[in-house]
């Protein structure tokens, strides 16, 4: 029967073959085109990390000349985030789930369109004071908008910027109009490289303590959605947003237009790369003139790094890159500091510390600053001092004469006295601008004009 069955040859148009093949299966990808991806992602993971982690440096200084004393991460938030990342990812889910994912990817886009233009500025702003030519002027602007008058002045808006930021929000509006457009990969990779380099320079963790609390919690979280369920894969398979970090594994085949991507979340950069850049001001407070905590934990990222790609390569299978960073990025540090000698001033290093309460036993006694800063002339002072009339003179700096009523002010100061505080001398015509203490037995001892 097999031998007598005639072959015909078909001819099938070339068209219907790519056709066929598009819809059925993609082109195989080449070693070279995967290599090429995973070394990509690699290099735009710890980009992010190294850049931002000095930027955070510049910015931890600014705030302590301002005297800005920031909000920080406690031990608590960081015990509680997991449980609010775990709660946001499964709420998504259920988002996609139910509703159409078009119509939820629109709203996220212009939401992260927004944010993204702001987070693009702010990373430009630096590279085009730097790039721009000394014959183009940076002429400085300021937006003030007020409510209410004199004392009862609210500000609304209050925003300085100056003309480079301005070039800088119209090259990052293009390039937001190029994402929403085409959703290219490119532009999504600009918008999650400046939000990653923004997180690691505002995010600040506060301790070591507190990162190992908040790396030790999402290193169970990411485990669990990963291993345990489809949901971080679905998730982030279906959010058309820059919240990862994307490459085409087949652009050797397919160049720019190329779709089968590798891809690296957005937190696998900015949660490690916040404890990366606590190290390094950690390193900067030891002024040793080295970066040694830093360099170390910031190459053991990369082999922790390096290690999931293997892993997802060779299983074939999403692997939860948390799993290989947070105890690269933990045992490093603290292998470190013990090897140095240097645990103690690792855990006990702050970038805020926490001003310690006062007691609560006995109230600590200050002295009362204002008579020190008033002139008092004396003015018709009696026999037993009762009625005598205090005007304060001018406080240095200013030339306003305060006139409390005589009366009120004199019984308000023996009070003070009889508690323990400093009083003014009263004794005196002469504008003396000493204090009698309430320890001092007579005034005669304080007072160098005497008592009349």
């Amino acid at each position: 029967m097999a031998e007598s069955v005639t072959e015909i040859p078909i001819k099938i148009d070339e068209n219907i073959v790519d056709s066929v093949q598009n819809a059925t299966g993609k082109l195989p990808n080449s070693i070279e085109g995967i290599a090429l991806a995973y070394l990509s992602l690699v290099v735009m993971a710890i980009l992010p990390i190294f850049f931002g982690s000095f930027r955070s440096v510049k910015y931890l200084k600014e705030q302590k000349e301002s005297g800005e004393r920031p909000e920080t991460m406690s031990n608590k938030d960081a015990l509680m985030f997991p449980l609010i990342a775990s709660c946001a990812l499964f709420g998504l889910y259920i988002f996609f789930q139910i509703f159409s994912k078009e119509y939820i990817n629109l709203l996220l886009t212009g939401y992260f369109f927004f944010l993204g233009v702001l987070a693009l500025s702010h990373l430009l702003s630096p590279i085009v004071s730097v790039m721009m030519p000394a014959s183009i002027p940076n002429m400085p602007y300021h937006i003030h908008f007020t409510r209410g008058e004199r004392d009862s002045r609210t500000d609304l808006v209050n925003y300085k910027f100056t003309s480079y930021d301005v070039l800088c929000l119209l090259i990052s509006l293009m390039l937001g109009a190029w994402y929403l457009l085409k959703k290219h990969w490119i532009a999504n990779n600009l918008f999650g490289i400046a939000f990653a380099i923004n997180g690691v320079e505002l995010l600040h963790l506060n301790n070591v303590v507190t990162g190992c609390i908040l790396l030790c919690g999402l290193f169970l979280y990411d485990i669990f959605w990963v291993f345990g369920t489809n949901v971080m894969v679905t998730v982030a398979k279906s959010f058309e947003a820059p919240i990862k970090l994307v490459f085409p594994q087949d652009i050797l085949v397919n160049g720019l237009s190329a779709s089968n991507f590798a891809m690296l979340g957005l937190g696998d950069i900015v949660v490690p790369g916040i404890f990366i850049a606590l190290l390094l001001r950690f390193d900067k407070s030891l002024q040793r003139g080295s970066e040694l905590y830093f360099r170390a934990t910031f190459m053991a990222y990369v082999v922790g790094l390096l290690a999931t790609i293997l892993v997802m390569h060779m299983f074939r299978h999403a692997q939860p890159a948390l799993l290989y960073l947070v105890p690269a990025c933990l045992a490093t540090p603290l292998s470190l500091a013990l090897l140095k000698g240097d645990i103690n001033a690792l855990f006990s290093y702050e970038d805020h510390p926490v001003q310690a309460p006062a007691p609560a036993g006995k109230p600590k006694k200050t002295e009362e600053a204002w008579p020190c800063n008033f002139t008092f002339i004396c003015v018709g002072s009696f026999v037993h001092g009762s009625s005598a009339t205090l005007f304060p003179g001018r406080r240095y700096g200013t030339e306003g004469l305060l006139l409390p009523h005589a009366r009120a002010s004199l019984m308000r100061w023996r009070r003070r006295r009889r508690r323990g505080s400093s009083t003014p001398c009263y004794g005196c015509c002469y504008g003396c601008e000493l204090m009698a203490r309430t320890r001092a037995s007579s005034r005669e001892e304080h007072c160098p004009h005497g008592s009349r």
